[in-house]
């Protein structure tokens, strides 16, 4: 060995490493198709790359759906053209606002899918929120949307709860993050 070399690192992926990326590139192509859809009211958006957070939440756990969630926003970002605007801002702070929301619900018994969701995009919208009034937009007549802006949330989070569940029972998940035993994979004490 050449005491003079600089030493060698190896890089090796594991699994969790391309689980996440493959999950993390699924959600970014689902947040640049959605970028193309015009919006009938500025600054709401149904929020489709959320339905893979939530399942990556409960399949998976927090830890991977935060990191499923803050590459898509910066990948989705540097694709779509937005990195280091305002647009990357307020999708920064909506995504750690409901990365911290789910952090609190996953804690919660009973919370599902659905509850993870319609927390996710009301505390999505409150960081965006949050970020436009003191940061881009310091006018108080922006305090009067709020109330449409969180009532959009709220039915978007719930129909994005509804098809994340519905993707998870096609993976045949169980609460708790574990898929279920195939019905072919159980043995008969016949």
């Amino acid at each position: 060995m050449n005491p003079e070399a600089p030493p060698t690192i190896a890089l090796q992926s594991t699994r969790d490493d391309v689980r996440i990326a493959y999950l993390a590139a699924l959600a970014m192509a689902v947040h640049v198709l959605e970028a193309a859809l015009p919006s009938p009211v500025p600054g709401i958006k149904p929020g489709l790359a959320n339905i893979v957070t939530v399942a990556v939440l409960c399949q998976f756990g927090w830890r991977t759906a935060a990191w499923v969630s803050a590459l898509r926003v910066l990948a989705g970002s540097l694709v779509v053209g937005s990195f280091l605007s305002p647009t990357f801002l307020l999708s920064s702070a909506g995504a750690a606002a409901s990365m911290l929301a789910l952090a609190v619900t996953m804690r919660l018994p009973g919370a599902g899918p659905v509850g993870h969701s319609v927390a996710a995009a009301m505390a999505h919208m409150l960081g965006q929120f949050v970020v436009a009034r003191t940061l881009l937009v310091p006018h108080p007549a922006l305090t009067a949307l709020l109330p449409v802006l969180l009532t959009a949330a709220v039915v978007f989070g719930t129909v994005n709860g509804i098809m994340a569940r519905a993707a998870l029972e096609r993976l045949q998940w169980r609460p708790g993050g574990r898929p279920a035993r195939p019905a072919s994979a159980e043995v008969s004490s016949e």
